[in-house]
């Protein structure tokens, strides 16, 4: 099959998934453009900030793709990539967007908090006191994960030492430049009005400026002074008002991103290659030792459905939404993005799979090499769109850092906070625990034990904590629309399909770690062994509770809220 076929379709499916499905699911809910959103009803200048469109969607985009839509499928294509096409496909128009769009809706309608707030309301308060110690865990996974990745992408030795990196440092370098140009941005936007349209333009100048000196002058800093300064920046960045750093430093950040994938889709017309990866390898996966169902569903997250999302769209851009009609292109559209970013990694892959095996490195790697040797066919150099390319990941991942370490921030404060109170009325542990920096502090700090066991023992446990957290925020959405009266009938296959592949992921993990544990390997890994396997148990109990829980609020019959 060629691959620029495979991308044509992949395109004409996710547009009409918005045009028609995202639309109807609009008119369904109830999307009123006249109504008053959080972002003004509720400004404070510091959380609650109005942003525009695309401004807006440049922060989401940048927040919740990370690097899941190229590590997924990537990883997932151990399968051949027909299954993985179809799941990007079909999950992302009909589960992944319905679930952003819909915990975006329904957060504008609670104030801009978040899902457990949403499961407050709706479902009881014991679910919302379980969904935030589970969406904290798995906001902690995320902070461990994708820090462990940025200093994976920083650090670099002195040159002729063993650790030496040219890529890293000059990514390194740009991303250090860039955070000072996002901040000169957001100042002159939201401190000195200058217009938006000229600022844009002379930011993506200064951006590719940016990147322009970082390769001509890298920094080459250890492994130890990267962990130390990403915790110190997630520190400082997750308490300071959003128009400092968050909305100019994505809004910028998404130029940077858009114009990766533009760079990938003339790649793949130019270039065209055929999908030598097979269509279909087996249920068990090229060596024979995996299993389709529940593997495929878990790994590709961020390409087709991620629970991260939802606490980033109830999260922080809940809090900025200029009018409920953006819903939809930033909730569904932004979704549908990274589905098309989730394909251009499996042709990436695809393409590059010779002698039976997949390309050795890491999926950051394989993208960045897939693109850039296609790209060299248009007469770009493959050393610097290779650069570009690194750096354009590691910008996903620093975005999503901080922002979830701002989410984690939420979480911590909420469970704290019973409906109808305010941080401000709290005494004692609970005021202090909820003080925003105090709550930052434990977070970073919990993030940077967890950071230190490395990438490799905390992805696993991020994927199945990850596409749990969807489950259960479909439930949330589908049991506040019943109780408005609203069509809810969209979340329930979608909401079931999720629950049974994580859960049967977690117990395979369960019963595989305890099996170590009591007969050890060769090689034991029992940190790792004891922790998954605890890890896994956890999440178990409190799916199975907030599961009875949310069957209850959907069958009983509730009045209708406001």
């Amino acid at each position: 099959m060629n691959s620029l076929v495979i991308l044509l379709i992949s395109i004409v499916v996710l547009v009409c998934g918005y045009l028609f499905y995202g639309r109807w699911l609009a008119k369904q809910w109830g999307v009123d453009p006249s109504r008053e959103t959080p972002a003004h009803t509720m400004a404070d200048g510091n959380d609650y900030v109005a942003a525009k469109a695309p401004v807006l969607l440049g922060h989401h985009f940048a927040s919740i793709a990370g690097a899941g839509p190229i590590n997924g499928p990537i990883q997932a294509a151990i399968f051949g990539w027909l299954p993985v096409l179809l799941w990007i496909l079909i999950g992302g128009v009909f589960i992944g967007s319905t679930h952003d769009f819909a915990a975006l809706f329904s957060s504008i309608r609670h104030e801009g908090k978040s899902i457990g707030h949403v499961i407050e309301v709706n479902i009881g308060r014991r679910g919302k006191k379980l969904f935030l110690v589970f969406a904290y865990l798995t906001l902690l996974l995320v902070v461990a994960a994708f820090g462990s990745i940025v200093v994976g992408t920083f650090a670099s030795g002195a040159e002729g030492t063993e650790a030496y990196n040219l890529a890293n440092g000059r990514t390194a370098m740009i991303s250090m430049l860039f955070i000072v140009l996002a901040i000169v941005f957001g100042f002159l936007v939201y401190r000195r009005n200058a217009p938006l349209g000229v600022s844009t333009v002379i930011g993506v100048i200064a951006l590719v400026a940016c990147i322009a000196l970082g390769y001509m002058f890298p920094i080459h800093l250890s492994k130890t002074f990267w962990e130390i300064f990403v915790l110190a920046y997630i520190l400082v960045a997750s308490v300071t008002p959003v128009w400092i750093l968050l909305q100019p430093r994505d809004y910028l950040n998404s130029f940077l991103l858009y114009g990766m994938i533009i760079l990938a889709i003339v790649g793949v017309v130019v270039a065209h290659p055929a999908m030598n990866l097979p269509a279909f390898t087996g249920f068990g996966g090229i060596n024979g030792n995996s299993q389709l169902f529940p593997v495929l569903f878990i790994t590709v997250a961020c390409g087709s459905i991620s629970g991260f999302h939802s606490l980033v769209g109830s999260g922080t851009t809940a809090k900025q939404l200029d009018k409920e009609s953006d819903a939809l292109a930033i909730g569904y559209g932004g979704m549908l993005i990274e589905c098309g970013l989730a394909v251009i990694s499996l042709i990436c892959v695809s393409f590059l799979f010779a002698d039976g095996a997949l390309p050795a490195g890491t999926p950051t790697q394989v993208f960045a090499t897939g693109i850039a040797t296609m790209l060299e066919k248009v007469g770009l150099p493959y050393d610097v769109m290779y650069s570009v390319l690194i750096l354009a990941v590691s910008a996903f991942c620093l975005t999503s850092l901080d922002t979830a370490t701002r989410l984690a921030r939420y979480m911590l404060q909420e469970f704290f906070v019973d409906e109808g109170e305010s941080v401000e009325n709290l005494t004692g542990f609970k005021k202090a625990v909820s003080n925003p920096f105090v709550a930052t502090l434990i977070t970073v700090v919990i993030g940077g034990i967890l950071m230190t066991g490395g990438y490799s023992l905390i992805w696993p446990l991020f994927g199945a904590a990850n596409q749990l957290l969807a489950a259960l925020a479909l439930l949330a959405s589908a049991a506040w629309l019943g109780n408005i009266g609203k069509n809810n009938k969209m979340f329930y296959i979608p909401m079931v399909f999720m629950l049974a592949a994580t859960v049967t992921s977690l117990c395979i993990t369960f019963k595989t770690k305890l099996g170590r544990l009591i007969t050890p390997p060769e090689n034991p890994t029992v940190a790792a062994d004891v922790l998954q396997c605890l890890f896994s148990a956890v999440l178990v109990v409190l799916a199975v509770v907030l599961v009875v829980e949310g069957f209850k609020a959907l069958t009983s019959k509730k009045p209708a809220k406001k």
